[in-house]
């Protein structure tokens, strides 16, 4: 049996690597090479085709409509203000969870003086995580977050209130402009371990048609769009 099944293998994989060879012609390796080196422009579905402003309100009704709250600032030193204002108004802990991000790191907190924050990794008894996405997607009101120690992947999952920093300069018309920022971030060839996708908070109708909010991640997300 373990023979029979040895030669199928190797049959299955030579017809792989028959396929490869065809794939991996020279002129096909030249064409993939030509647009690693320069990537064309992305893609623009026609609804985010638009102004910046028009992409910004594309965005925000989407997360609205989605049971996101968007809060918008004029500059990054209103921020520890907009979030003690949201944490108050929905009776919520005085204290954010927060990665090593260098933006979040310089807010004024001492403004804030109610207002605590703890750097680091998510743990359990976070109520609130604090992060900044790197790119944001106006067709679809999508937030885009990069894992690292900047902004550890647990803060954007485990606690059950999710605040999010949106600088406007991050927004972009489709999904394909994302890589164009990640790029930038992190230069050609690099990436984070892990590249998450958010469009509201965490919901699920799975078990009897019943909408249940905060089934696998936060309950309640707030935007915070920095104009600046």
């Amino acid at each position: 049996m373990s023979t029979s099944n040895d030669k199928r293998r190797e049959q299955m994989f030579a017809a792989i690597r028959l396929g490869l060879a065809k794939y991996d012609a020279p002129d096909r390796r030249k064409v993939a090479e030509t647009r690693v080196k320069a990537p064309p422009a992305p893609l623009v579905p026609d609804r985010a085709q638009k102004s910046a402003a028009e992409q910004k309100a594309l965005f925000k009704g989407y997360l609205e409509g989605q049971a996101a709250t968007v809060i918008e600032v004029k500059s990054k030193a209103e921020i520890p203000a907009a979030i003690a204002g949201y944490l108050r108004g929905n009776n919520l802990p005085m204290r954010v969870r927060t990665g090593s991000d260098p933006v979040i790191k310089g807010l004024d907190w001492a403004s804030q003086p109610a207002l605590t924050h703890e750097e680091g990794r998510a743990v359990g008894s976070d109520e609130v995580g604090l992060s900044r996405v790197t790119a944001a997607i106006a067709e679809t009101g999508t937030l885009v977050l990069a894992s690292g120690a900047d902004n550890p992947v647990t803060i954007t999952f485990l606690p059950e209130n999710h605040i999010a920093i949106v600088e406007e300069s991050a927004l972009v018309g489709g999904f394909e402009g994302v890589w164009e920022k990640l790029r930038a971030r992190f230069g050609r060839g690099g990436m984070s371990r892990t590249v998450n996708f958010v469009s509201g908070p965490s919901r699920t109708a799975d078990i009897g048609g019943q909408l249940v909010m905060g089934a696998h991640g936060p309950r309640r997300l707030c935007v915070i769009m920095v104009a600046e």
